[in-house]
């Protein structure tokens, strides 16, 4: 438990008890946080009860996932390189398992960008039923709509000035610069991109993870997951500028 904390220094006592019986330990959330207690290790505060998901204006319920490929989400995270230069992720859930589908980095991305995500996903993943974004001039852009209708989605748009409606996607995001972006310079656009990647193969895909993240990984996933984390946590030196990326593995381990 210890060794995952320094690994995962974020993680509060959940997922780490997660981890721990994924490496086939048989513990319980409760035995996991008295000793993490009992080693005076961080202990999340308690968070508060969640009311119903209505409008501004109190009318309706807005619109619950109730199976996968029912609702995606998606929004853009800002961060900047070494240089000062900007670079955009653009983050893409799946509400109903919380995972994150794809994370596409570059200097812009337009509406352009944004079908050409959808695109690939849509391939791989089968087209959802909707598609929740913010008002965004890249998600209401007439092209990405029309698209979006020609093959099947609809989409749901938030209130202006109403990021917690869009909730699952700014959780995630909100993980994402606490566990990465903020403790990571970034010299080029292309480290950015191998670092984000890594990052969420390692088992970092998930907007609210704990129970979900057993729930819904596959055995190969858990080998990505643990051989991803050792890979980072044994590497005695990382990217350099002017050090050429050919022997940087992006992508998950090959077995066999």
């Amino acid at each position: 438990m210890i060794e995952l904390t320094r690994q995962f220094g974020r993680y509060g006592y959940r997922r780490i008890a997660a981890l721990l019986r994924e490496a086939g330990w048989s513990v319980s959330d409760g035995r996991v946080e008295r000793l993490w207690r009992r080693e005076g290790l961080k202990v999340p505060m308690k968070q508060p009860k969640k009311g119903r998901l209505w409008l501004n204006d109190g009318s309706c319920v807005r619109l619950r996932p109730e199976y996968r490929n029912h609702v995606w989400s998606y929004d853009f995270v800002h961060c900047r390189t070494d240089d000062g230069k900007v670079f955009r992720t653009l983050n893409i859930i799946d509400e109903h398992s919380r995972e994150c589908l794809a994370i596409r980095v570059k200097r812009k991305l337009n509406s352009t960008e944004v079908v050409d995500a959808l695109t690939d996903l849509f391939i791989l993943r089968g087209v959802p039923a909707y598609i929740r974004s913010d008002n965004g001039p890249e998600f209401i852009a007439e092209a990405a709509k029309n698209w979006i209708a020609a093959v099947g989605a609809r989409t749901v748009y938030i209130e202006p000035r109403s990021p917690w409606e869009n909730g699952y996607c700014e959780s995630f995001n909100a993980r994402l610069r606490d566990e990465l972006l903020n403790g990571e310079v970034f010299y080029s656009l292309r480290e950015a991109q191998i670092l984000i990647e890594e990052w969420k193969l390692a088992g970092h895909c998930y907007a609210i993870p704990c129970r979900s993240v057993e729930n819904t990984t596959t055995p190969n996933d858990r080998i990505v997951l643990w051989a991803t984390a050792r890979r980072r946590r044994n590497q005695s030196s990382r990217w350099n500028p002017g050090q050429s990326c050919t022997n940087i593995q992006t992508g998950p381990p090959r077995w066999g």
